[in-house]
């Protein structure tokens, strides 16, 4: 059962973009750091939905094409404040570290390697202690027994052996299946609906749209304005990726570096520069807008590969949440539904060795500032944006020593 009720009242545009702007400024270390903040965020502090609720929408997402760490945003805003609120959760999470890269695209970049800042290893570190306090508290509301620990552990050994987006969506369809089959406990209540306002024409409507888009426009953007060709390969880009993120390098290297819209050095550049900025990765699609030399380009150009990249999502989720909701309330699903939520604990524990704690715990020392920050998450209670300030600065201050 969820340990939170499920939006017990309706939010406005205004505080999910203010929720949801912070999150982007100070969500760092990648997608599945990403969730670990908005699970502080919005289930702990704020208790806009339950631990069961937010399983179940990242359980959806991971299944869904596109960044899942932004779909989650925009699925919380709109359970939040409706499709409003999904938009203002893009805009805030998205806005910052936008700007960042296309500034980036524009020269920033060249006062020095911000990959090798003390300050920017102390994020990373940070991000380690979000993640296992995600882990943590997820385990304990959805772990409660042997069988549903025992699929947390094998879908985490699964992702470990198979690490790509292929091993995760195949831990979470056997979580399904062995939930099914073999986690028969009945619920004591319902699931509550999560109270979404999406018609049912509107969600048919999107989908029908997501579909049109993805088979039209190659149809007719070879022989167009270079507007569609951006708009075709973006979009494609952001229709057919699962995992996100690193997953999308190589369908955006085929879509614009062959062509010669952009050159080697220049495309690894960018890809540099988003991986040490806050929010979403897909956020490297304005830096390509900006840095590419065939009109349009400069902020412009940004805007519109951003946009381009982002549509398909949308599209999605207002197709699909509606249905989700009604799904996730039948007895077989919900029965699906405990494993899924095993194998999303199991997928995050994988994620919380690889590629969090490779990438940033390298010494002792390391490891003692994570375990700072996790203290401090877990049992201070500190908010996280705060955590995040604290481990950027005591980094930063250790390495003059």
């Amino acid at each position: 059962m969820s340990e939170a009720p499920v939006i017990a009242e309706r939010g406005s545009f205004l505080e999910v973009l203010r929720v949801f702007a912070r999150l982007g400024c100070t969500s760092f270390g990648g997608p599945v750091a990403h969730l670990g903040y908005f699970r502080a965020e919005c289930v702990e502090r704020r208790r806009w939905l339950g631990e069961a609720e937010y399983a179940d929408i990242i359980a959806l997402c991971q299944f869904l094409p596109g960044p899942a760490s932004s779909q989650t945003a925009v699925s919380l805003g709109i359970l939040r404040a409706g499709v409003p609120g999904g938009l203002a959760a893009w805009l805030g999470f998205t806005t910052p570290s936008a700007i960042l890269m296309i500034l980036f695209a524009y020269g920033i970049g060249r006062l020095g390697n911000i990959n090798d800042a003390g300050w920017l290893h102390g994020l990373k570190l940070v991000a380690v202690a979000v993640v296992a306090q995600a882990v943590w508290g997820m385990a304990r509301s959805l772990l409660p027994d042997r069988p549903r620990v025992t699929l947390a552990i094998g879908a985490a050994l699964l992702v470990l052996a198979v690490p790509t987006s292929l091993g995760q969506l195949a831990a979470i369809a056997i979580g399904a299946l062995l939930g099914w089959a073999l986690i028969n406990e009945p619920r004591r209540e319902v699931p509550v609906g999560l109270g979404l306002s999406i018609p049912q024409p509107i969600a048919v409507s999107a989908l029908v749209a997501f579909f049109a888009l993805l088979v039209l426009l190659p149809l007719v953007a070879d022989n167009a304005a270079h507007t569609l060709q951006l708009i075709d390969r973006f979009y494609r880009a952001g229709a057919l990726v699962f995992g996100g993120g690193h997953v999308v390098l190589p369908l955006l290297h085929q879509a614009v570096v062959p062509p010669g819209w952009i050159n080697d050095n220049g495309f690894l550049a960018g890809y540099g520069a988003a991986q040490a900025m806050p929010g979403p990765l897909f956020t490297f699609a304005a830096y390509l807008g900006t840095a590419m030399q065939p009109a349009p380009h400069g902020w412009i150009g940004g805007v519109i590969c951003l946009l381009a990249i982002y549509l398909p999502s949308f599209l999605l989720l207002l197709g699909v949440l509606p249905f989700w909701d009604a799904l996730r309330r039948q007895g077989a699903v919900q029965a699906a539904l405990r494993g899924v939520n095993a194998a999303v604990v199991g997928v995050l524990l994988a994620a919380l060795y690889t590629p969090i704690w490779t990438s940033a715990v390298n010494s002792p020392r390391d490891f003692g500032i994570g375990l700072v920050a996790f203290l401090l998450l877990v049992f201070w209670k500190m908010p996280p944006w705060l955590v995040v300030v604290l481990g950027a600065l005591g980094t930063e201050a250790l390495a003059m020593f």
